[in-house]
Parts: C-alpha cells; sequence; structure tokens
C-alpha cells in the first residue's frame, strides 16, 4: 500500500477529479457518506454528536457528515469556525446545504464562541484541519483544541486529528494537537500515523476507501509504502525436489559472549527456522557447550579467546555473516569486528553490539560491505547518528546513510521501517507489543542471516524478513497472549509463519 505525503495527495485528489471525471463536491460527498457508514456501526442515533468545522475543506467534509447524520435521525450540534469570513469553495457549498436541514443546530463562529457542554454521552467529531496544515495551530483554534482534549467525550477525527502535520512534527506544539480516540482516514493512513510519538493523537485508526483513482494511485510516484501480503509472496522462493543443504547457504553467525550465550542461541535458533542449509556458529570457548546443545544443528567454531570475540574469521565458505548480538564491546572484540568487517565481502547483517561498535567508532562505517543490513532499535540509531527530535527526523538520517552507504537500515519497532539505498521506505505491519521482550532481535538477526545465505537480495530478505518476523509474533500472540510471550516463543512459531504464507501461495 502506497502511503502519500499530504502534497501528493492532493495531486490525487486532483487526477480522480479530472480522470473519473467527478466535481470536488462530489467527491467530498463520496467522502463524508463513506466516514457516517463507518461511524453509524459503531454508534446509534442516542448518541449525542457535536461536529466541529474549520474554513478549509476538511471542514467541507465535517458538514456534509453534520447533515448526512441529520438526515438518519441523529441529534446533531455544528459549529463552523470562521474569522476571516473565508471559506474553500466546497466548504461553503456545504454550508448551504447545511443551512437547509432544519433539524440540525447549526452555528457559525465569526467572533465569540461559546462551547457546547461535552461529556462522556458526547461524540465529538473533529474536522477542523486536515493533511493541508503546514504550521502549528495557535490562538482561538488551540483554545478550542484544548477545550475538546480536556473533555471525557469520545473524539473522532476526519482524516487527521486536527493540529497534526501529515509528515513531520518537528516544530509542532503537542499541546495544540487533538488526542482523537478514532481517526478514519480518507483512503490511505497518513505517514505520521506510523510514528511512535503520534500514538496518542491519532488512537484507533480506521482507513476508509472513498475512490480515489486506482490508476492515479499507480502513476503517482511515493517513497514510502506498506508492504502487503501480495509483496510477500511475490518474493518467496519455491523449494525444489532436488535441492540439498548446500542448496541454501551457509551461514556465519557472530555472537554472544560469556553470559550472553543466549543471544546466539536465539539467533541460531531462528536462522535454522527460517531455512538456512548449514549455519556455523562462532562463539567463545565458554559458550560452546551451551550452543552445542541448545541448538544441536549448529557448527560451533571456537574463539580463542574464553570469554569473547577476540578473532576474525575467513568467510570464503559462506554466503551470509551476520555480527553482533550479545558480542560485548571489549577492546579485543571491537578490533577483531574492526578486522572481520575488512575481510568480509558478502553482505552482513549487523545488529547490537555491532551498532554499538560503529558509533563509537565511526570511521569503522568505510568497511562496512556494501548492501550489509544494519537493524537498529531506536536508541542504538541515535548512537548512530546524534540525538533525532522524532521518527521522521530518523528516517531523514536513515535515508542519507544508506543512500550514501549502500547499505539497508531496519530501524525497528511498531511500523518496523526498512530503509534502502534508492530512498524507499517500507514499514511493515506485521507484529505486536508482546514482541518488546530480550532477544526479540536477536530472532530478526537470524531470520535475516538465514534469508541472505539461501541467496535473497538484501532488499527482499529486509522486507520478507521483518514481516515473517512480525507474523510469528503475531501467531504466538495469538497463542498466548502479549504479556507472557518470549522471544523463544516467536523462534518456535516461525515454521507456523512460513505455512501461512505457503498456504496462500499454493
Amino acid at each position: 500500500m502506497k502511503i502519500f505525503p499530504s502534497i501528493q495527495i492532493k495531486e490525487l485528489d486532483a487526477y480522480t477529479i479530472e480522470h473519473e471525471p467527478i466535481a470536488s463536491i462530489d467527491l467530498m460527498e463520496r467522502a463524508a457518506t463513506a466516514f457516517v457508514n463507518t461511524l453509524v456501526k459503531r454508534w446509534s442515533d442516542d448518541v449525542h454528536v457535536v461536529v466541529f468545522a474549520g474554513p478549509g475543506n476538511n471542514g467541507g467534509d465535517a458538514l456534509a457528515i453534520a447533515r448526512i447524520l441529520c438526515l438518519r435521525k441523529y441529534n446533531v450540534k455544528a459549529f463552523l469556525f470562521n474569522p476571516q469570513a473565508e471559506l474553500s469553495p466546497d466548504c461553503q457549498e456545504n454550508v448551504g446545504r447545511l443551512a437547509n436541514i432544519a433539524a440540525c443546530d447549526f452555528t457559525q463562529v465569526t467572533q465569540r464562541f461559546v462551547p457546547p457542554t461535552l461529556d462522556e454521552d458526547t461524540l465529538v467529531i473533529d474536522g477542523l484541519f486536515g493533511t493541508g496544515l503546514n504550521k502549528p495551530l495557535q490562538g482561538g483554534y488551540a483554545a478550542v483544541i484544548k477545550y475538546i482534549n480536556s473533555s471525557c467525550s469520545t473524539v473522532v477525527s476526519i482524516d487527521v486529528p486536527s493540529g497534526l502535520m501529515s509528515e513531520d512534527n518537528t516544530f509542532n506544539l503537542k499541546e495544540n494537537i487533538i488526542k482523537a480516540d478514532y481517526t478514519f482516514s480518507l483512503q490511505f493512513p497518513k505517514l505520521a500515523f506510523l510514528f511512535s510519538e503520534n500514538e496518542q493523537y491519532v488512537g484507533e485508526c480506521k482507513v476508509l476507501d472513498i475512490g480515489l483513482s486506482k490508476k492515479g494511485i499507480e502513476e503517482i510516484d511515493t517513497i514510502y509504502s506498506i508492504s502487503e501480503i501480495q509483496d510477500i509472496l511475490r518474493m518467496i522462493r519455491p523449494r525444489g525436489r532436488f535441492s540439498h543443504k548446500g542448496t541454501y547457504g551457509h551461514g556465519l553467525l557472530i555472537a554472544g559472549s560469556y553470559g550472553m550465550a543466549g543471544s546466539s542461541v536465539l539467533a541460531a535458533r531462528a536462522a535454522l527456522r527460517t531455512g538456512i542449509g548449514l549455519l556455523t556458529v562462532h562463539a567463545p570457548i565458554k559458550n560452546n557447550d551451551i550452543v552445542q546443545i541448545s541448538v544441536p544443528e549448529a557448527i560451533v567454531n571456537q574463539d580463542i579467546n574464553q570469554y569473547y570475540f577476540s578473532n576474525a574469521e575467513e568467510t570464503d565458505k559462506y554466503q551470509a555473516v551476520a555480527i553482533g548480538p550479545g558480542l560485548g564491546t571489549s577492546p579485543d572484540t571491537v578490533e577483531a569486528f574492526i578486522a572481520q568487517l575488512k575481510q568480509t565481502q558478502s553482505p552482513m547483517v549487523l545488529d547490537a553490539d555491532a551498532i554499538n561498535i560503529l558509533a563509537e567508532n565511526h570511521s569503522v562505517m568505510n568497511f562496512v560491505p556494501v548492501n550489509s543490513i544494519l537493524t537498529p532499535h531506536p536508541k542504538e540509531f541515535q548512537r548512530l547518528v546524534g540525538r533525532c527530535n522524532n521518527t521522521y527526523e530518523m528516517l531523514l538520517k536513515a535515508s542519507d546513510i544508506t543512500f550514501r552507504r549502500k547499505l539497508y537500515i531496519i530501524l525497528k519497532g511498531a511500523w518496523t521501517a526498512v530503509i534502502t539505498p534508492d530512498g524507499d521506505i517500507h514499514f511493515n505491519p506485521t507484529g505486536n507489543p508482546g514482541m518488546a521482550t530480550a532477544g526479540s532481535g536477536d530472532v530478526l538477526t537470524g531470520i535475516l542471516l538465514s534469508l541472505l545465505a539461501q541467496g535473497y537480495t538484501s532488499e527482499e530478505a529486509a522486507i520478507l524478513g521483518t514481516f515473517l518476523h512480525g507474523q510469528a509474533g503475531d501467531i504466538a500472540e495469538a497463542s498466548m497472549g502479549m504479556r507472557g510471550m518470549t522471544a523463544s516463543d516467536i523462534v518456535d512459531k516461525i515454521p507456523e509463519a512460513w505455512k501461512t504464507l505457503i498456504d496462500v501461495c499454493d
């Protein structure tokens, strides 16, 4: 699913109006009808509805919604804020249409506003401002938003919570943004909805199909997308009847200092569950027995050191290398890590302490092989690039790194983002808060190593790997709930996650 920035949403609206063809007022009516059809499934006509409309097209949507609800016998009170006496043409048209509905209590506010009572039995429809907003709300509008937020009413926003900008909110005034319980987004979720810092404003998001041009959606380019099952299925490679373990690659996993052997065990088990042909785990001597007993399918290559990684491995016989989980950052390990980068030609997966070492030794980035995959969580990423104000800034900095270094970055979290060297950003829809548990990232490292060893490209491995990882987490959550999940549960569900995908293919 493509995610369009606000400027391209306007372009798509214009494309639809020109090529369907349809008048803009009729497209607004279509959006309002879709909104109402969704709303009436959740709230019956005994709820008291208060509509807040602004002077632009979002306000036009709100007035159309108020009119349709009145015609469906809802008790509606509508307020249009028009202090500058300047309405968009479609908003003005809907003023006239609403004025003809005697059953609706409609007030146009040009100066003094007497706020209505908003109690727990009130449903507020927020239509003050939409995707066109490009500066923080202040003055009277900010006061209205604070009044709504201070109430105990249920709030439903049209398209986007008023005050929230669709992409970059770096310089926004957070106290002047509607905190919606529900956001009914028109045609697409907005980019800002995928950022953790905006969860408090968006609430539960429902995307409404308003019939924008399918051809326009295909033709208009955007760097943002949410991976869909069809995208994933196209990547999956069949297994030939005459294949053997050599067909599916030999991977090298360098992980686990003494006391952190679990990291190497989790990553190794995940790699094997994902379908790698052969796996070698490079581990300190003290971890040998733990790995051998916990993962009997893996080959263990002992480091010369008892407690940590200190000796770079030759990689000619491996199709992929992963390094970092539980590795530690001792001086010997840092030296060995740098040596490992210098002598590894194939794309690598770098996670956890591998990223922390890069953060402390920026020049070492020059040795990371092209098309390698870095898998930081937000704190690790900020150690690498410096403090970021929000997720949008992290994406900008990640895009700069991937472009300059020809790398892939998987920025982990809800809506994990895969950032490519071409500047594309793919958001992953699978996964749940139960995966916020120790070792979950190690599991992803093993999955990625396995896919690279099997011959998937770095981009395929990153997108498919994050999807599979989240899918396994969702299956684990379905059977045991979020709170009791562990990383081992995610590993155990990887085969079932594969099976659900393969079943769809068949």
